[in-house]
């Protein structure tokens, strides 16, 4: 508890200093953006454009969603059962999901700098359900490099695996296993799947919400 508690206050000091100094930043083309378009010409991301990501990642409408999903299904579970139930143990849930979060975001803009790799997620531009699927899973696998060619991630992998095994420090016994830990892992894993599979068809759903 006491670890989670100084990681969720010295991430709200480095949000709250970092956003400050963000604000000067460039913004990234689609580092913040529920999807964008493909670009003509892969540009790499910038210093500046990297921590930018980095920083809004650890409290936008996605780091959010994520944290008060699992928070419920863990809730509904009953998992872990010593946090109970109720608002304490839907709070102890957020604050471990969050928590989570945002060892997940700094492992992985600490990896992906070093290896220069780039998760941001584009949309295909393509036709057909089944395709862009696809491309949707295929992009949760891969990462773009510096000359736009796109190789296994191992930034997402890394910081998803180092996320979840790092957290069992302050899990209760009953979740603290290297089994839990690959589940959580899995599980962090098919969530970027999900998503980036939410932000390739958004744009058609959008343009079809605005028509009704």
């Amino acid at each position: 508890m006491t670890f989670r508690i100084t990681v969720s206050l010295g991430v709200a000091a480095l949000l709250s200093c970092g956003l400050i100094a963000a604000d000067n930043l460039p913004e990234p083309e689609a580092s913040t953006a529920i999807a964008s378009l493909p670009p003509a010409e892969f540009a790499p991301m910038t210093s500046s454009e990297r921590l930018r990501n980095y920083l809004v990642g650890l409290a936008d409408g996605e780091s959010i969603v994520r944290a008060a999903a699992a928070a419920g299904i863990n809730q509904a579970k009953g998992n872990p059962k010593e946090w109970g139930g109720g608002a304490e143990g839907f709070g102890e849930r957020v604050g471990d999901a969050y928590a989570q979060h945002a060892i997940h975001r700094t492992l992985q803009y600490g990896i992906s700098a070093a290896l220069h790799e780039d998760n941001r997620y584009f949309v295909s531009g393509q036709t057909g359900f089944l395709k862009r699927t696809k491309y949707a899973i295929k992009s949760t696998l891969l990462a773009r490099h510096d000359n736009g060619d796109q190789y296994f991630s191992f930034s997402r992998f890394g910081s998803a695996a180092g996320a979840a095994f790092i957290s069992r420090a302050w899990q209760p016994r009953s979740t603290t296993s290297a089994g839990d830990g690959a589940v959580t892992f899995g599980i962090t894993m098919a969530s970027d799947v999900g998503f980036n599979v939410f932000r390739e068809f958004w744009p058609d759903l959008k343009r079809r919400f605005r028509k009704e």
